[in-house]
């Protein structure tokens, strides 16, 4: 019997390594940018076509590579970055497997001009599944220019799985946003097709923080900064009311590499804890100092995970350094982005001695007797007795619905409890918390969840605009122009078509700004901006968590975002006309995602709270 197990060929082997590295266009400009930075590079420049599935080229000024060096830039394990397996443990690179250029080379049709500053002719090589087409010398700038063509061109199935366009896009941005953060004193571009995405100049962190989010993240920053004998922070967290109900800009640098960490997350949602809602999501952008032996970076193959050596000691630093940023923190806004203090004391006032701030009381002040205010021919008193208009208002409440008729259009809400909009008037009705809509139906009442119910209501109305294609829009008498980071963009670019047949009159207006002529007539004049914002995050979060339809998932973040907010009060009529549009949606007792709208308690129900 003859032997079956076999080495495999060098071309097949660099396949299947890059099945671990490169697993999308966005691992290859990861790759890519991180070889960039380690040439000590200090302009950085990425074109792209059809979100890198045509196109990734990388252009750097960086130190360059020698005739040699070319060649061998492409072999498996082939690194400058360590020599002996101590080196691991004294990383001070981005890369340092070897692996990256060699799996894109497997998988791509690869082009490479460099040249060292200290020569005169550079080195142009071509290579195409792994195989060297053209080695030959040639003029081009100092530096390191790398075009990767038609990305898994040789392998239909892997290039099959990839997502459309706008996604892959996305993917891509993120990488890019992740390198030029790590790395603010570098300058980055990137371009796709034709159209300049990013450009970032050199600067500080709280510069580069608001050319990538929007000038408006100058004033949403607090600083946070800790040294200790075990690690060194260093950047900003965003202030508690700027929260998000989606994780977004949450970003972690060990040694200016971008890493994941859950322990970290958690330390950092610990000193937020009672300043934001469990559900809502703090911004923060940190950078971690520490010596490269204290920690382990190779294990994960993206090297985006890695193992402190005493993590909890970590955790309690991190934590304790943004509990105490944010308990000193300024709530007035900067404007200089080099301002970084807490609090500005003016010039005159730095020698004057602070007065510690007095009480005015008065002693013969009783509130639990009648007494006449100085200046004031009314008395003033405090009546504990309960007001006898919301006991009336009950009893009226009840002589109203058995007075009313039922109607022939009924919505069944629950066994045995059959109403209709046409039987209630305005007293069957009672707002509880500012949250819950008391209907009185005898002999039952319905409790209806205001919010959830008008999100019902929004959601039937949306989406049938997109089964009629004709949705009423409210133009407005200047168009108004709005800006959105280059990840909402695309994402914006993406929604347009559906959006329009929304009731949203909206259009690109070059680079990262759109102009809005009209928007549904459920929207209140002024707020486009802040709903448009918070449509992008509601649906990016549903996106990410649920399994929904593009156009099902757009139509649940407008109504969600337009819908009544729990602690809004309603009049007596508002919560009729919500109920009354509630009865005749198709689904009246779910919201979109399934939670519960309306719940009914019996006479019984409530005799049992009293009995027992």
């Amino acid at each position: 019997m003859s032997d079956i197990i076999q080495l495999l060929p060098d071309s097949v082997a660099n396949q299947i390594a890059a099945g671990e590295v490169i697993q999308r266009p966005a691992s290859a400009v990861k790759e890519l940018l991180e070889n960039a930075i380690d040439a000590g590079s200090t302009r950085v420049r990425l074109y792209l076509k059809d979100a890198g599935k045509t196109l990734i080229q990388v252009i750097d000024d960086g130190s360059g590579m020698s005739v040699l060096d070319a060649r061998l830039c492409f072999e498996r394990h082939a690194t400058s970055k360590i020599r002996t397996a101590d080196d691991l443990f004294t990383l001070h690179t981005m890369g340092f497997r070897g692996e990256a250029l060699a799996s894109i080379a497997a998988i791509a049709q690869v082009e490479l001009k460099t040249r060292r500053q200290t020569e005169e002719i550079g080195t142009h090589l071509i290579i195409e599944s792994s195989e060297v087409i053209s080695q030959q010398p040639v003029a081009t700038n100092s530096g390191t220019s790398i075009t990767v063509k038609n990305l898994f061109y040789n392998v239909p199935a892997r290039r099959n799985f990839l997502k459309s366009n706008p996604v892959e896009t996305r993917h891509i941005i993120e990488e890019f946003t992740r390198v030029a953060l790590a790395h603010p004193q570098i300058s980055f571009s990137l371009t796709h097709n034709d159209t300049v995405v990013f450009d970032l100049r050199t600067g500080n962190l709280r510069q580069r923080i608001a050319s990538v989010f929007g000038i408006i993240y100058n004033e949403r920053l607090v600083p946070v900064e800790e040294e200790t004998s075990i690690v060194k922070l260093e950047g900003f967290v965003g202030k508690p009311e700027f929260a998000k109900k989606m994780r977004g800009e949450q970003y972690f640098f060990v040694n200016n590499r971008f890493v994941k960490d859950g322990y970290l997350n958690h330390a950092v949602s610990a000193a937020f804890e009672s300043m934001i809602s469990k559900d809502s999501y703090a911004s923060y952008f940190i950078n971690i100092e520490i010596d490269p032996s204290r920690i382990d970076v190779n294990i994960h193959p993206t090297k985006t995970e890695i193992k402190f050596e005493d993590e909890k000691a970590v955790y309690a630093i991190m934590r304790a350094a943004v509990k105490r940023a944010l308990g000193k923190f300024s709530v007035s806004p900067t404007i200089d982005f080099d301002q970084e203090k807490s609090f500005d004391i003016p010039l005159e006032k730095m020698d004057e001695r602070p007065i510690a701030p007095t009480i005015k009381i008065t002693p013969g002040y009783n509130p639990f007797h009648p007494k006449k205010e100085q200046g004031s021919n009314q008395p003033h008193s405090w009546n504990p007795v309960l007001e006898r208009s919301k006991v009336e208002q009950w009893h009226q409440l009840n002589r109203d619905i058995e007075k009313s008729q039922l109607s022939s259009l009924q919505t069944e809400l629950h066994p045995k409890v059959v109403v209709t909009a046409e039987s209630l008037t305005e007293s069957a009705f009672i707002q509880l918390y500012k949250q819950y809509i008391f209907v009185n139906t005898l002999p039952d009442v319905l409790i209806i969840d205001q919010q959830k119910a008008h999100e019902r209501v929004l959601y039937e109305r949306f989406h049938k605009s997109m089964d009629t294609k004709a949705a009423s829009s409210q133009q407005q008498l200047f168009p108004q122009p709005l800006d959105f980071t280059p990840s909402e963009t695309l994402l914006l670019n993406e929604l347009l078509p559906d959006l329009h047949v929304m009731g949203f009159d909206i259009s690109p207006f070059g680079a990262n700004t759109f102009v809005l002529h009209g928007a549904p007539e459920e929207v209140i004049v002024g707020s486009e901006k802040k709903l448009l914002h918070g449509i992008l995050d509601q649906y990016v979060q549903q996106r990410d968590s649920e399994q929904l339809q593009p156009t099902e998932n757009l139509a649940i973040s407008i109504a969600r975002q337009l819908s009544i907010k729990t602690g809004q009060a309603l009049t007596a009529r508002e919560m009729k006309e919500l109920v009354t549009d509630l009865l005749t949606c198709e689904n009246p007792h779910n919201t979109p995602t399934g939670k519960s709208i309306i719940t009914r308690m019996s006479s019984d129900a409530f005799a049992k709270l009293f009995n027992e």
